[in-house]
């Protein structure tokens, strides 16, 4: 016999979530564009589009290309900048129940610094620190791939917030678990990962690179087993919270991730494919746990048998 109910609930800290589906940042809108498709407060969270101090136009077209079993984007963090976010979008992502979390980019820590002190007074609930952005003051070597500069972008954003904060960590580096450790030390809430795997497509009737970029992030399915294996040996190293992310789709890859060792999931490019994916999920999870006689999410999360 099944059990009724389970417990769905996850915690970030003193964040409670009630469940571990949340949506990655830049696949789900600001949540209104979802609205018509999925019951967004179901959802354990979303994470809005990245925001940055000034508004940014993004890359040229093209900007998107479809790759096996994933795609390629350089959308380049097109975004109104934090005052456009707070007046136009925060009225309404103040109507969801579900945890709001605000993805943040800067290319300094003054900047990182700033736009945390201005969301510390809004109607948030965590913020997501964007970490894979180039520090224009130390060459353009991006924050996310030396552990000094993931500790010091981490260290800053928690001097000026109170809030949960949640690094998204790179996983274009050697060793992940370095850049996790250093999040942690810096004042981390938890780490999410993995963000984008760099990659590139070259259209051979032209023999240029398909992205007016050359290069882009590398998202969907085919990252899966990449990210999951990150997520395994992060959660391993750090005290913190782990969130996954990386080619979920499937309650299957939810269930893997959790026992992986993440205590939630975001969902990203399986949204731009099942606008109504996120919240299948939820319902999924419950059914496994029902059929598998889980009274708990949390006695998936770190159940790997080894």
């Amino acid at each position: 016999m099944g059990v009724n109910r389970p417990d769905l609930t996850v915690a970030i800290g003193d964040w409670q979530l009630a469940n571990p589906i949340m949506t990655a940042s830049g696949t789900f809108g600001y949540g209104t564009e979802f609205a018509d498709f999925v019951n967004v407060n179901r959802l354990g969270a979303i994470v809005v589009k990245g925001v940055s101090l000034h508004p940014r136009t993004g890359n040229p077209p093209p900007r998107i290309v479809e790759t096996s079993c994933g795609m390629l984007n350089a959308i380049g963090l097109e975004n109104p900048g934090i005052d456009k976010f707070l007046a136009d979008k925060m009225p309404h992502l103040q109507k969801y129940t579900c945890g709001i979390v605000v993805n943040i980019l800067g290319d300094s820590l003054e900047e990182y610094s700033m736009l945390a002190e201005r969301l510390n007074n809004a109607d948030i609930t965590a913020i997501e620190v964007n970490i894979s952005c180039p520090n224009v003051k130390k060459g353009g070597v991006a924050f996310g791939t030396d552990p000094d500069m993931v500790y010091q972008v981490t260290k800053c954003v928690r001097e000026k917030s109170t809030k949960p904060i949640i690094i998204k960590l790179s996983p274009n580096v050697t060793d992940i678990t370095a850049m996790a450790l250093a999040a942690e030390e810096g004042g981390a809430s938890a780490v999410s990962l993995i963000n984008t795997l760099l990659g590139m497509a070259i259209d051979i009737r032209t023999r240029r690179p398909t992205l007016a970029n050359k290069v882009g992030g590398l998202s969907g399915p085919a990252i899966k087993p990449v990210a999951l294996r990150m997520v395994w040996q992060v959660a391993q190293r750090v005290k913190v919270p782990v969130i996954g992310i990386g080619g979920i789709s499937s309650v299957e890859d939810v269930i893997e991730f959790l026992l992986a060792g993440a205590t939630a999931i975001q969902v990203g490019t399986a949204n731009l494919i099942n606008p109504k994916v996120a919240e299948e999920l939820v319902d999924g999870l419950e059914k496994y746990l029902k059929e598998n006689n889980f009274a708990s999410v949390k006695e998936l999360i770190n159940g790997l048998i080894a």
